[in-house]
């Protein structure tokens, strides 16, 4: 029996709003409350995504080990390119998508976080 269901990932960054839009475009959510410093976001299909205002934020420096990634978000794709070609018309930033022959690529989402697109 567990002692727990996962309720929302919470991600921290320096502006929750911004964030949350980033990801509303690229999932097809819908942000549901937006208090300045805590925004949620539902996503169609799958559970909820929370950005919380943390000032002093510094985004991993992945794939360096000074300042690793902690954890990272597997985006499931049809088509990687026009999904690669979204995301940075959105602000991501590639980190290791060089490689064009794997089923996955990894990019940062505006606030630094470390996600991935992979091919379905």
């Amino acid at each position: 029996m567990a002692l727990a269901t996962l309720g929302v990932v919470v991600l921290d960054c320096p502006e929750p709003r911004a964030l949350a839009d980033f990801y509303a475009e690229v999932l097809g959510g819908e942000v549901t409350s937006d208090d300045g410093t805590w925004v949620d976001l539902e996503v169609p299909g799958g559970r909820p995504l929370a950005f919380q205002a943390a000032p002093d934020f510094e985004p991993p420096a992945w794939p360096a080990r000074d300042r690793p990634q902690q954890f990272h978000l597997d985006l499931t794709v049809e088509d990687l390119d026009t999904a690669e070609k979204g995301v940075l018309a959105l602000g991501a930033k590639v980190l290791d998508a060089e490689d064009r022959s794997r089923t996955w690529r990894v990019y940062a989402d505006p606030a630094g976080h470390p996600f991935c697109l992979c091919a379905c």
